[in-house]
């Protein structure tokens, strides 16, 4: 990371990943709607609104939400997937709507593991899902549950193997769909973090044991998802850099990995915190992740983006200026204002050039400079 230079808010400042320019510094990190009433993991119109109108609002970036690279790697079974072509095919529509705005779409490809086969969110229901009542058998590293759910099957070679084939499909995909960037999902107790780590992961074989080991299936699925999506476009990582337990992941595993992640054909990394154990105490407050990001960056030499409880522009435009993020990942600040990049763009003086024509008589100089 380096801090950028004096020109602007250093926030509203385009960025360059691999041949991809984006507009400025206030991105939208995947968001689970859990909203495909149908289970047929194909994003509909919500999808389209909640997305275009962050795009709308002034976003650099807008990742889709965790979508799943098969049925059985749904969190729950009102997920979004990219493991057929109708789901591309109404993927695309949305993503030619967030470049007409001027932003840049990137998707998050998700296996959920253990974790997956669970109540959507707006039931209120918490755990797994029943068998008879539409939920189905899990996965992970090792048959470990997590808590409260059900316990998973361990993959052997053959379920590894098509589990980064189901990453490569997908990858294929997002480029057929029009993504602008692809993201690999390591973080949040899902089942690449179930093999990172050991708390999870006990396995004896290659797939276990040494970081080498445990890191050797996100290795294999970045190298894969880069040969499907050629050198042009940028590849995401998302890590949780710690689980919060002694004798888990932490930020020090996290920048190794990373190091050998570039090596493998990623560009960035999405660093946020947690998911594995259920029971951990997190600290949580504004900014809690973004030392997180700051240190995986210095340690690895890696581009990467703070996530975590930032909804100030000024807090967002420190850690960027400051050179302790290449980015800011803006989640429930953008759900509660999709046009937050528009207002962070007022507060820091950064101009209106990311409004769109149709609100420009909404600009605040036409309201006597107020929001």
């Amino acid at each position: 990371m380096s801090a950028p230079g004096p020109a602007g808010p250093a926030l509203f400042r385009p960025i360059t990943v691999r041949g991809l320019e984006i507009r400025n510094r206030v991105w939208v990190p995947p968001l689970c709607q859990y909203s495909v009433t149908a289970r047929d993991g194909v994003p509909h119109d919500w999808y389209l609104v909640h997305l275009g109108a962050m795009a709308a609002g002034g976003a650099g970036l807008v990742v889709a939400e965790a979508t799943a690279v098969s049925p059985e790697g749904r969190i729950s079974d009102h997920d979004t997937g990219l493991w057929n072509d109708e789901q591309a095919e109404a993927w695309s529509r949305i993503t030619r709507f967030i470049r007409s705005q001027g932003a840049a779409s990137g998707i998050q490809l998700a296996h959920a593991g253990r974790k997956a086969s669970v109540w959507p969110e707006p039931m209120r229901r918490r755990g797994s899902q029943p068998l008879d009542e539409g939920g189905w058998p899990t996965v992970s590293a090792s048959a470990v549950a997590f808590d409260g759910y059900r316990e998973p099957l361990a993959l052997d070679e053959a379920g590894i193997a098509r589990v980064i084939d189901d990453f490569r499909s997908a990858a294929r995909r997002a480029v057929e769909a029009g993504f602008d960037l692809v993201e690999v999902h390591a973080a949040h107790g899902y089942l690449v973090h179930q093999f990172l780590s050991p708390l999870s992961n006990q396995r004896d074989d290659r797939w276990g044991g040494s970081l080498e080991n445990r890191a050797r299936l996100l290795l294999e699925i970045v190298r894969a998802v880069r040969a499907e999506i050629g050198e042009a476009m940028p590849l995401f990582v998302r890590f949780s850099a710690t689980d919060w337990v002694p004798g888990g992941w932490d930020e020090d595993q996290t920048s190794v990995v990373v190091a050998w992640a570039q090596d493998a054909g990623a560009d960035f990394f999405d660093i946020s915190t947690g998911g594995l154990v259920a029971a951990a105490d997190i600290p949580v407050a504004p900014g809690y992740q973004a030392h997180f990001a700051e240190y995986v960056g210095e340690h690895a030499e890696a581009a990467v983006s703070a996530v975590g409880r930032i909804t100030d522009a000024r807090h967002a435009e420190e850690l960027v200026a400051e050179g302790r993020a290449d980015a800011v990942m803006f989640g429930k600040a953008m759900m509660r204002d999709p046009h937050f990049a528009m207002r962070a763009a007022h507060e820091l003086g950064a101009g209106t050039s990311m409004w769109p024509p149709q609100y420009l008589r909404a600009r605040p100089e036409h309201n006597d400079g107020e929001w």
